[in-house]
């Protein structure tokens, strides 16, 4: 995967320069703005949000498979990094400090596993489809701004991206048919359209 890791990482950057990325300065800096938003600190703040907002509406067990969930998704990017240990991109600069390994990204798995999980129990908590569908859409958006956001910084190989969302993705869809599992044995709350008379 070299040869297209090098070449997409390259389109991003000013032919004859990689040290430049494409585009504006200010541009750089709202890439830094979403790839924050996979960031440990944001992802724990929003999850702790979310946590708070389900203990009091006493949606416990939601509060429960959202905790495990991105707590088990964030265990298992930390093992795959240390398990693939590959080292970052060293052909362009890095916009970001980093401090862990390249494999897979940690901004695009975390972000896939909170993002998505969130986007899905948010949408199970509505009745209008439209509005399900907007919800579940944002999540992805946002799951693909960050890491994208990573591959233009140049701290993170596509393949790593690719990597992350597959994992990521794949964390929150075995979360979501064990809320579906639970939820048919009673043991999560309803979706919002259940508990319609």
């Amino acid at each position: 995967t070299h040869a297209f890791d090098e070449a997409v990482l390259l389109s991003l950057r000013h032919p004859g320069d990689p040290d430049r990325p494409l585009g504006p300065r200010w541009l750089q800096e709202v890439v830094r703005d979403f790839s924050a938003l996979g960031g440990l600190g944001v992802v724990v703040f929003i999850t702790l949000a979310s946590l708070g907002f389900l203990l009091m509406q006493q949606k416990f067990r939601a509060a429960l498979l959202v905790l495990a969930a991105v707590a088990g998704g964030t265990v298992l990017s930390f093992a795959l990094k240390a398990g693939f240990d590959r080292p970052r991109p060293d052909l362009v600069p890095h916009g970001s400090y980093t401090f862990s390994s390249s494999f897979p990204s940690g901004h695009a798995m975390i972000s896939a596993v909170t993002y998505l999980t969130l986007g899905a129990l948010l949408a199970r908590l509505q009745v209008s489809f439209q509005v399900k569908a907007y919800l579940l859409l944002l999540s992805v958006l946002l799951t693909v701004l960050i890491g994208v956001s990573r591959v233009f910084l140049g701290v993170h190989w596509p393949t790593d991206v690719l990597a992350g969302w597959a994992a990521g993705g794949s964390w929150a869809v075995l979360c979501w048919l064990v809320a579906r599992w639970l939820q048919r044995q009673g043991a999560v709350e309803k979706e919002a359209a259940d508990e319609r008379p």
